[in-house]
């Protein structure tokens, strides 16, 4: 149905690539403005960029969308509330949040490090909480609703040898 979302504003963690770029692109299409997060971070968790994020956003916005970009690690409390602050800072209110921000780390059980393991619980479980729980206390307020949608890979349907 065209146009689904039209004055909708949604937050989106993980838009910088993959399937939370292709969410970001969609509601965007539809007619939402998008908060574009994505920390930026390579396979090995090193050098975050803002730098996928505010392509998300170009392409978006060139397709005549609005949208803003927000490199944050939404595993922190603190980064779950400016996620969802930025949309109401920017917009007046927030709809919607889609937590689609995941890391692996190419590891199997006997030599994967215990920093390893809670980054991707940090950011899978932790950075779901974050911004639901943000997101949940200004849709509470707003008394409009709203929608939190949550991704999860289908490796677990199947398993892999290291994941």
């Amino acid at each position: 149905m065209p146009g689904m979302l039209e004055d909708k504003v949604i937050a989106i963690t993980g838009a910088g690539r993959g399937i939370g770029r292709a969410v970001a692109l969609l509601c965007a299409a539809e007619g939402a403005k998008v908060v574009v997060n994505d920390y930026g971070v390579g396979m090995d968790g090193a050098e975050p960029s803002s730098e996928v994020a505010t392509a998300v956003v170009a392409d978006i916005e060139a397709a005549g969308g609005e949208a803003i970009a927000l490199a944050d690690d939404i595993s922190t409390m603190e980064a779950g509330e400016r996620l969802v602050a930025a949309a109401v800072d920017k917009w007046g209110h927030i709809d919607g949040v889609v937590t689609v921000a995941g890391i692996l780390r190419e590891r199997m059980l006997f030599n994967m490090s215990e920093d390893e393991w809670d980054g991707v619980i940090d950011t899978h479980l932790k950075g779901t909480f974050t911004v639901f729980r943000a997101a949940a206390a200004v849709m509470r307020k707003q008394e409009t609703g709203g929608s939190m949608v949550a991704f999860t890979s289908g490796v677990g349907m199947w398993g892999s040898v290291a994941h």
